[in-house]
């Protein structure tokens, strides 16, 4: 009988500062569990991985992993947990993360299918959106402080000895993140508070002062770690005194000449301090060059501080909230080695196709050998721009997260359809509906008598003070979960008769809504996948691959139109998709990104015809289709 591989775990040391934030819960991480990561694609232009010479900066890089940037799909708790098992761990000199803030709102990308307005018959641009929700920003206090304080227990073991973490806070909670990273990192390793400020933020309507900022919390992992002077370029000259060393006075003095005159000199740009003044246009008007149309984006120019002061070129920078992909695409701009963690698949799609497009255009303006850098859009562009790290990324998914999220999707549509309201206050309820308490079994097991044992827990804790009834929504339930619900329902006392003095309302008595088995939901949980007609043919030493149609009964569903028509109101199937990639060697298994048609432009349509060079020998082709709302159509052509 074959032996069963022992499972990979981690172990973490404990957090030593001082003071302790304490909360209902609290718990250490001393260990994990380690999850496999899965190769989904490759993004290698110039073939730089397939080079048989070793690269320079790389002989300290993870045997597990290519010689490139990184972006992983998943929970980043787990991603972090696999990079530290996989040879990252005090690798890494530079982290920055801007994780949700606990603010209570629901971060909303809108999304416009390319080049087509008014399609609903509404007067007026920007009617055509469908909003993605990519993250609901809403937690109990205990369970975000657990959250965050998992987090930054595992980076900090991926923290190299001279590196630095850099945590965007708000309002919100930065108080108690600060009280986290002090007893994580150690008080005595606070470098700095950087204040945000958004010079073209206008408020109207608040009691009180106009919110116009946020921060950037800077420490250090030890003391002898990497600072650089970040300079920002004045508006125009200014005349200054000249400042020296005095070796007497053992501090900077003015200069003076022969005659004791002040010596001064015109200035062009000055050291940054602690207070950044940075517009927030670049990542929220539809005309920048930087807008991904990604909530919570941010400016190239604060990641572009963030990275020249506390990394050098070569250096390895962590984002695992990677969102728009900011972080991981100034990176790549500034000859930095990256990985990315996200879990939302809008996020990894949206960052992919940023980092595309800058390694193209490093391609473009260096013949391929990655000598210089273009693309500064959004942010001061080095006088020197250091050569790329790489020129290639790979993307993986650490536990199979793809599925879950599908599920959680479609309980989120069944709940808008019941009519559930989410509580943004409740520790255990995900929500009420009309007077009853609201309880969604996680997806990835059906009801089970643990889960309604949890509920039982729940009641007993708040000492009889609950008699409102649960519904619980489940994928499914096991056989004796329903005897379980028999015997307790059994037995619950009356609350409310109705005219006739019969019992119509019980002491929490437990309900449950099947999303299988029942058929008045179970078709929110039906997938009806995207679908496209593809050819491909040698045409003498070319291959020719050609896109003849493409629909997305998901943009359909969401937009609440009939087949039919939004088919007489799409006059171009392009409209509805976002990219397409290439691998004209497909091996089966990792999709290789050779060419990828990314559009700039919001009213740009790609262009659905495309020509590679044909290998000498029959080749599988494989064109991965990705519609407006990031959905995937995976199309494989054998033997052309």
């Amino acid at each position: 009988m074959a032996e069963k591989t022992p499972k990979e775990e981690i172990k973490l040391e404990e957090a030593k500062g001082r003071p302790l934030l304490t909360w209902i819960g609290k718990r250490p991480l001393s260990g994990m569990v380690v999850r496999p990561a899965q190769p989904m694609h490759i993004f290698d232009p110039n073939g730089e991985l397939k080079a048989e010479a070793p690269r320079q900066n790389w002989s300290d890089w993870s045997p597990h992993y290519p010689t490139s940037g990184l972006l992983f799909f998943g929970d980043n708790k787990e991603a972090l947990a696999h990079l530290i098992a996989k040879g990252f761990r005090h690798k890494v000199k530079l982290i920055y993360i801007d994780p949700p803030f606990d603010s209570g709102a629901d971060y909303v990308r809108k999304v416009q299918l390319r080049g087509v307005k008014n399609l609903l018959g509404i007067e007026g641009e920007g009617q055509s959106l469908v909003e993605q929700t990519q993250y609901n920003d809403i937690w109990n206090n205990d369970a975000y402080l657990q959250f965050m304080y998992d987090r930054l227990l595992l980076l900090k073991d991926l923290l190299a000895e001279d590196g630095s973490i850099f945590l965007h806070v708000d309002e919100h909670r930065g108080h108690f993140l600060r009280c986290l990273m002090d007893e994580i990192y150690l008080p005595e390793n606070f470098v700095n508070e950087i204040v945000w400020y958004y010079s073209d933020n206008f408020q109207g309507n608040v009691r009180g002062f106009a919110n116009n900022h946020s921060t950037i919390l800077w420490y250090a992992k030890g003391a002898k770690y990497i600072y650089n002077k970040v300079l920002i370029p004045l508006d125009k000259p200014v005349k200054r005194d000249k400042r020296v060393w005095s070796k007497d006075e053992g501090k900077l003095v003015s200069a003076r000449d022969e005659d004791g005159k002040l010596i001064y000199e015109d200035y062009e740009e000055k050291k940054a301090d602690d207070v950044w003044i940075i517009g927030q246009t670049a990542v929220t008007k539809e005309q920048s060059k930087e807008y991904k149309g990604y909530p919570t984006q941010k400016p190239e120019e604060v990641l572009r501080r963030v990275i020249e002061s506390a990394s050098n070129p070569g250096d390895l920078v962590l984002d695992c909230f990677v969102g728009s992909g900011t972080t991981v695409a100034v990176a790549q701009k500034l000859g930095r080695r990256w990985i990315g963690c996200d879990l939302n698949k809008g996020a990894i799609q949206t960052t992919s196709k940023r980092l595309q497009t800058i390694i193209q255009k490093q391609l473009e303006k260096t013949n391929g050998n990655g000598a210089t850098q273009n693309g500064f859009d959004g942010m001061e562009p080095p006088k020197q721009p250091p050569p790329p790290a790489q020129l290639s990324f790979a993307v993986y998914r650490i536990n199979n997260y793809d599925l879950q999220i599908q599920h959680n999707e479609a309980i989120e549509l069944v709940c808008q359809q019941i009519g559930v309201t989410h509580s943004k206050t409740d520790s255990f309820f995900d929500g009420t509906l009309g007077n009853k308490l609201v309880k969604i079994v996680p997806v990835d097991h059906p009801l089970t008598p643990l889960d309604l044992e949890a509920v039982k827990r729940e009641l007993e804790a708040r000492r009889g003070e609950e008699q409102r009834a649960i519904v619980m929504l489940c994928l499914g339930a096991q056989a004796d979960a329903k005897e379980w619900l028999e015997h307790w329902n059994k037995f619950r006392g009356i609350v409310k008769l109705d005219e006739g003095n019969q019992p119509l309302e019980f002491v929490n008595k437990i309900e449950v809504v099947d999303l299988y088995g029942d058929s008045k939901y179970s078709g929110f949980l039906a997938y009806d996948p995207a679908e496209a007609e593809v050819k491909a043919e040698r045409q003498g030493e070319k291959l020719k691959i050609t896109i003849t149609t493409f629909i997305s009964p998901t943009i359909i569903k969401r937009l609440k139109l009939d087949a039919n028509l939004f088919q007489a109101r799409i006059s171009d199937w392009r409209s509805m998709v976002n990219s397409v990639e290439l691998d004209p060697d497909y091996n089966g298994s990792v999709f290789n990104v050779v060419f990828s048609d990314i559009p700039e432009k919001k009213n740009d349509l790609i262009v659905g015809v495309y020509e590679l060079p044909a290998p000498a020998q029959p080749t599988t082709i494989a064109i991965r289709i990705t519609d407006m709302l990031g959905e995937e159509v995976l199309k494989v052509i054998e033997n052309v």
